[in-house]
């Protein structure tokens, strides 16, 4: 059973940083299912939100509201993958997601395995 954690997230002012962490259990390493590893987010009353993913191959996209600002990457086991967030603004706040899936695309249903989220909130 495929099984990701995250932690990191917490209350922050703005301008401030926090990294989140995913630690990803239960797969088999680069198979398809779990080949890009991704960070979503949902604000109250919004729906979910692709931030930023990461391919097997190492190819990364942001959303436009993050680049600049949000870093992804993971570890060489890809069993981790972390987003370092920077100039965290009042809009970032929200749950943040991490999830597994099979498409470097920051499109939710393409993501098979997700974790129970991290609340950051970013006061002004």
């Amino acid at each position: 059973e495929v099984k990701l954690v995250e932690s990191g997230g917490g209350p922050v002012q703005a301008g401030g940083s926090l990294r989140l962490s995913c630690v990803i259990s239960g797969y088999s390493y680069g198979t398809s299912p779990t080949s890009c590893l991704a960070w979503f987010r949902q604000a109250p009353g919004k729906g979910r939100e692709g931030v930023a993913v990461i391919g097997y191959g190492g190819s990364i996209e942001y959303a436009d509201s993050v680049k600049g600002r949000f870093t992804i990457s993971r570890n060489n086991a890809n069993d981790t993958v972390w987003l370092q967030m920077n100039s965290l603004k009042p809009m970032d706040s929200a749950m943040y997601y991490c999830a597994a899936g099979s498409a470097l695309s920051l499109n939710a249903n393409w993501f098979h395995y997700w974790g129970q989220g991290t609340q950051v909130t970013v006061s002004s």
